[in-house]
């Protein structure tokens, strides 16, 4: 199966959430979901069910968040 992995660093202790979007803007998959301390992350994404396509990871902290594009190519 095909994965990918995102890297991630936390400057603070937080509550960090990853979750994965489709094009219209549905959630995919909840990837972390808790109480992080500071460090570098890096979470492996199974893509079983997921098309070839355009998709969106985004990071939330409770004062951070971007979003990123992720091509899916099977």
């Amino acid at each position: 199966n095909p994965t990918t992995k995102i890297k991630f660093d936390i400057p603070k202790a937080s509550f960090v959430k990853l979750s994965v979007f489709d094009m219209l803007g549905r959630k995919i998959e909840q990837l972390v979901n808790t109480n992080l301390t500071p460090g570098s992350y890096e979470v492996t994404y199974s893509i079983k069910n997921a098309n070839s396509g355009i998709y969106f990871y985004r990071i939330e902290t409770s004062d951070f968040s971007e979003t990123k594009k992720m091509i899916i190519v099977k």
